[in-house]
């Protein structure tokens, strides 16, 4: 166990509180068992460190330890031993990493929840964990966040030492622009869009650009090699076939979704294909867009296919991105972090908590689309300020 100390104390000399994100505000800290859920590379851990630093300071190793599950420690050490182990030193906050990594770690944690009711557990895991498999049920037990990695805003904040705060949805199509004055009074957004659009999604472009991409592609192995077979079961002789669907999905213009030739190019069965495509879904690869969300069912045929991100999609695709799909791609990232994203059933593009209607394109759109739609709007690229019912596409990266 000293070991582990020694490792904690280590790795809080390195965390910084120069940025913290908004969703640490957003946290309810005070339950006493949190799962923090996202894809890898997104701030899970910093976002943990960050919490004990705020609260404890860098040396604290009585009340609070930090400690990632994939730690050789764990290969001939029992989780719930060590707990009880840190317990009885006086432990009281646990925050645990890389959750699913350690085999059967949530029987554990639910035997350590029940019988130390004086502790507080975080955890954090990949977008795939669930907390209502396995051996043990924490989902009436666990409060669970899900994050992304970091919006336009939060990277105008991170990189280029902005403050702005974020804005509702309802603020940006009804008073977007007094949003825009102050951030044109500041900075000029669309060149530093465009970086983000290739460069700023993950916080760990703060470790620079040469390997940006590679950091990427490592991030989809790692998740189509360790975690979907793994947590979905997926049979490992058919990771290059994933991989091929992966490497169709991210060339070309948004996917609208042909099954049968998608499993052909895959290589697949219709089934399976739709199996693959939900697990992609689930492990935030990429996302699944339906025109009547409240009734999908399981396995059901998704109306359009986009890559999560737009920095994955430049980091996996073969060919020049297009910048259709790199609006699109971005619009359905940022949004669906807290609203509802479907399919439009009108020729516009999507429609929004059931009740906006939102077109996306460039400064050339003339909203034919959406002539006559009530609560209708245009996410418009290369414009700095609202026009009428034209939004600049960028406003749409404050949401969080």
């Amino acid at each position: 166990m000293e070991a582990l100390i020694r490792r904690h104390i280590n790795r809080m000399q390195t965390v910084k509180l120069d940025f913290v994100r908004s969703v640490m505000e957003e946290i309810d800290w005070n339950d006493r068992l949190l799962m923090i859920k996202g894809q890898k590379g997104v701030g899970k851990t910093t976002l943990m460190t960050q919490r004990i630093m705020q609260v404890f300071g860098p040396v604290n190793t009585t009340e609070v330890l930090y400690v990632s599950l994939d730690n050789i420690y764990f290969g001939t050490h029992n989780l719930l031993d060590f707990i009880e182990q840190f317990h009885a030193q006086g432990g009281k906050y646990l925050f645990l990493d890389e959750v699913h990594k350690y085999k059967g770690w949530s029987l554990e944690i639910k035997n350590a929840y029940d019988e130390f009711e004086d502790m507080h557990f975080v955890l954090s895991g990949s977008s795939l964990v669930n907390l209502n498999e396995g051996q043990a049920d924490l989902s009436r037990r666990c409060i669970t966040y899900t994050i992304q990695g970091l919006s336009f805003r939060e990277y105008l904040n991170m990189f280029h030492q902005m403050d702005f705060k974020k804005r509702s949805l309802q603020e940006i199509l009804t008073d977007g622009n007094s949003l825009c004055a102050q951030v044109n009074a500041q900075l000029r957004p669309l060149p530093l869009f465009s970086e983000y659009l290739r460069y700023g999604y993950y916080p760990f472009l703060k470790e620079g650009q040469n390997n940006y991409y590679v950091r990427i592609e490592n991030i989809v192995n790692t998740i189509i090699e360790e975690e979907l077979p793994q947590l979905r079961k997926l049979d490992v002789g058919n990771i290059r076939k994933i991989k091929s669907l992966l490497g169709i999905l991210s060339s070309g213009v948004p996917y609208t979704v042909d099954t049968t030739k998608l499993s052909l190019m895959a290589q697949i069965s219709r089934n399976t294909l739709l199996l693959y495509l939900q697990n992609l879904n689930e492990a935030r690869l990429i996302q699944l867009l339906y025109s009547d969300i409240t009734n999908v069912k399981r396995l059901q045929k998704p109306d359009k296919i986009y890559i999560e991100n737009t920095n994955m999609l430049h980091a996996l695709t073969s060919t020049q991105v297009n910048e259709g799909t790199e609006r699109e791609v971005f619009f359905v990232n940022q949004l669906s972090a807290a609203h509802v994203v479907e399919y439009s059933k009108t020729s516009a593009d999507f429609t929004i908590d059931h009740q906006f209607t939102i077109e996306v394109g460039g400064r050339s759109k003339d909203g034919k689309q959406i002539a006559g739609v009530a609560n209708s709007f245009i996410a418009s690229a290369d414009q700095e300020y609202v026009l009428g019912n034209k939004i600049p596409l960028w406003l749409f990266g404050f949401l969080y």
